[in-house]
């Protein structure tokens, strides 16, 4: 069995104890301000899909985490990474 084409998409989001200026600008400076009061704590992140050759799905998975961790795309002190699908590459 070959490797196939995956594709990875993950989300990197702050923490809820983390500052997140981003979040706050935009909670303070754009909903507030345009009425929304019923809308709160905004919390911003980073959406990355990311593509991959692996045997299986967990396989994709992990590499891309692995990947994340050894390159220090997120700091895992301040940041959650999240995956949020894999599918085989059409």
């Amino acid at each position: 069995m070959g490797l196939k084409d995956f594709i990875v998409e993950i989300v990197l989001q702050n923490k809820e104890k983390a500052k997140d200026p981003v979040g706050a600008t935009i909670q303070r400076d754009l909903i507030a301000k345009k009425g929304y009061a019923n809308i709160s704590n905004v919390r911003s992140g980073q959406y990355l899909r990311i593509s991959v050759e692996a045997n299986d799905k967990e396989e994709a998975k992990q590499n891309v985490v692995d990947m994340a961790n050894d390159l220090r795309i997120f700091n895992p002190v301040t940041q959650n990474l999240t995956i949020l699908n894999v599918t085989v590459k059409s």
